[in-house]
């Protein structure tokens, strides 16, 4: 509750008005208006569907790259050898390797962002899943990560590719980028993830499929917009 939160958190809550649903514009420059970090936090997107995720056919992942990138600098593993793994090095990974990489990571080091994995590789990233399954880091073929095509998993993460994923609530919270971001790059990359979810929406779904959405910073209160400004 707010008022358990700082005397920072407390104030912004304040300048935010619960009875009203924001345009996606208003709700953006609102967000970056508040001042609730002592850094350039970064902005998210909170989106409540309505989904049974009890059911497989309703359980959304994926993948899309924001048009205006997410203002951080990705760090790439990829799993691959032979010509896949100068593919990777010259896309640009930070690290590139086989065993040695499932080792070191199996050791505790886990300072990347994304994993990429060749299809023939996944024998050993399998045995990985207990580590990166928890942390989101695992590479599937539904975000793109379990790929021949290295060069443009690379890339694509380098350039600002989030990946969306339902939890058990039906609720998906997605990074669309930084407060320091143009309002208008903001609200595009925010258009980008409500775009895509609404194409995905699954056809067994009867009724309001979106049923609420928020947008806050790292620390700071979320806004709630309004499905209609879209």
């Amino acid at each position: 509750m707010a008022r358990n939160r700082g005397k920072k958190y407390r104030s912004a809550a304040e300048q935010i008005d619960k009875s009203k649903s924001y345009s996606v514009d208003e709700a953006v420059a609102l967000v970056q208006k508040l001042d609730v970090a002592n850094f350039d936090d970064s902005i998210e997107v909170v989106v409540k569907l309505n989904v049974d995720t009890k059911q497989a056919d309703q359980q959304l992942r994926g993948a899309v790259v924001l048009p205006n990138g997410t203002g951080k600098d990705q760090k790439v593993v990829v799993f691959a050898k032979g010509e896949k793994a100068k593919e990777a090095e010259a896309a640009g990974a930070d690290v590139v390797g086989e065993d040695d990489l499932a080792q070191k990571i199996m050791d505790g080091w886990l300072d990347f962002d994304v994993a990429v994995s060749t299809p023939d590789m996944m024998a050993q990233v399998g045995r990985l899943g207990r580590v990166l399954g928890p942390k989101g880091l695992m590479p599937n073929p539904k975000t793109g990560t379990v790929t021949m095509d290295v060069t443009k998993a690379v890339s694509e993460a380098k350039a600002g590719k989030v990946t969306y994923r339902t939890d058990r609530d039906g609720n998906i919270a997605v990074a669309i980028g930084k407060k320091s971001f143009d309002t208008e790059k903001l609200v595009e990359n925010f258009k980008t993830i409500e775009n895509v979810l609404v194409k995905n929406r699954p056809a067994s779904v009867h009724g309001t499929y979106i049923q609420n959405i928020s947008v806050s910073s790292t620390f700071g209160p979320g806004v709630k917009v309004s499905p209609e400004s879209f």
